[in-house]
């Protein structure tokens, strides 16, 4: 039963409360702007990793009025409705967002950490239920989110939130620290580290070059690629050497039970993964391989985005798609094989190897082919220990999210004494 009746609709706690689009003209790979898309956000967190781009020109003729800044409250309206995340500072780079995401700019009666929380919380996600329009594909309109109602509690708890908030958030910022350490130290390490390779207009190969290579396209025998390929091979063995693939059958689907399931989709731009409890009776096609702890999968399509996931002792025998290749590091750690998967250089390899336009793809023939470098134990030992002190940090920054999402249950059904000492436990 709710100890708290004061509430409002999100319409008259916002000064703005609006949408995105998509520009006619884009290219969501490239530009100078942050583009949103609902990938990016989930409850109280905004992966960067999942940001697309476009143009600054587009945004100042297009998105004038649709701009983050400090103290927005961006929310999910279509597919995963109602996931939040608030900006409690102005963003380091311009960002906006598209036509699957909300923009609320929420008035002074309403902290942005504690109504993002709110709608993440099952009391908001309840609510957001009631107004969603399909079953299949769920969609939340503005106007219908607009009438969202919302709880109000004191000041006291709602700052109580947003300090929760901000020391999960400094934990997401140290995580982030420790990756780019670790991928700066292997850069290093294999001379890529301020390379700036040849770019001549003209550049000659030999007919014994292209047979072996058995392909013809220009761009693979520039001088950029063939100097990317002798660092990354310096001495080393090949990927399938390093790290042999694990082809272990997930065979429940269609039986009974339930299972933990991995798509691309569900991979974080820290290079760990989600996932979504499925029922086997109704598991997708693509449902195929089995995990293990200490596994690194890596996403098959579109390979430039930097799609690679460790599996952790909690994911043991969760199911990955088929788009991923699953394998097992045997003379690397496998947080040194994460990290070298997602450099942005070995990235720009894959992608050399891809087929196909709308949904490039690498084989994983052609995976397990690339060179793996031989590193010292000086250089591995230090990107390890940064890659396991970034996921330590994860870790507490999603105990303390959770934390201060659990807080507003309990303030709505227990009393805000209640929620108040959730927040100052340890």
């Amino acid at each position: 039963m709710l100890t708290s009746t004061k509430w409002k609709p999100l319409g008259a706690l916002s000064h703005q409360l609006t949408s995105g689009h998509t520009p006619y003209k884009h290219d969501v790979s490239e530009g100078d702007v942050g583009f949103i898309t609902i990938e990016s956000v989930t409850a109280l967190s905004f992966d960067v990793g999942k940001v697309r781009w476009i143009t600054k020109e587009q945004y100042a003729e297009e998105f004038s009025e649709k701009r983050i800044r400090k103290g927005t409250v961006i929310c999910t309206i279509k597919r995963r409705i109602c996931q939040a995340y608030p900006f409690v500072d102005d963003p380091i780079q311009p960002l906006t967002i598209n036509q699957d995401v909300a923009l609320i700019q929420p008035t002074g009666e309403i902290q942005p950490a504690y109504l993002a929380a709110y709608l993440a919380s099952k009391v908001g996600q309840a609510f957001a239920d009631r107004q969603k329009t399909e079953q299949m594909n769920p969609y939340i309109s503005v106007e219908s989110l607009s009438k969202l109602p919302i709880v109000l509690v004191s000041d006291t708890l709602q700052t109580a939130v947003t300090r929760t908030f901000r020391s999960g958030q400094t934990k997401v910022d140290q995580a982030a620290a420790h990756l780019a350490a670790a991928e700066q130290t292997l850069l290093r390490a294999l001379g890529l580290e301020n390379w700036r390779p040849p770019e001549p207009l003209t550049y000659v190969r030999r007919a014994s070059e292209v047979a072996t290579a058995a392909r013809f396209d220009a761009e693979f025998f520039t001088p950029r690629t063939t100097q990317l390929l002798a660092k990354l091979g310096t001495g080393g063995p090949s990927i399938r050497a390093a790290a042999p693939p694990r082809h272990e059958d997930f065979t429940g689907a269609g039986g009974p039970g339930d299972f933990d399931y991995i798509e691309i989709g569900a991979l974080r731009g820290d290079g760990t993964a989600g996932a979504e409890r499925l029922s086997c009776a109704e598991a997708p096609s693509r449902a195929t391989w089995l995990v293990r702890p200490g596994d690194v999968i890596t996403s098959t399509v579109r390979p430039n985005r930097r799609l690679s996931a460790l599996i952790t002792p909690e994911q043991n025998g969760f199911v990955a798609s088929s788009g991923f290749v699953v394998l097992q590091p045997k003379t690397v750690s496998p947080e040194v094989l994460l990290t070298y998967l997602r450099l942005p250089p070995v990235c720009e390899v894959m992608d050399l190897h891809t087929s196909a336009s709308l949904y490039p793809a690498i084989s994983e023939t052609d995976l397990l082919k690339l060179p793996f470098p031989k590193l010292d134990a000086k250089t591995c030992d230090a990107v390890t220990a940064a890659v396991r002190a970034a996921h330590a940090a994860r870790r507490k920054a999603q105990t303390l999210l959770a934390r201060a999402q659990r807080a507003v249950e309990v303030a709505i059904e227990q009393g805000e004494p209640a929620a108040l000492a959730l927040l100052s436990s340890a």
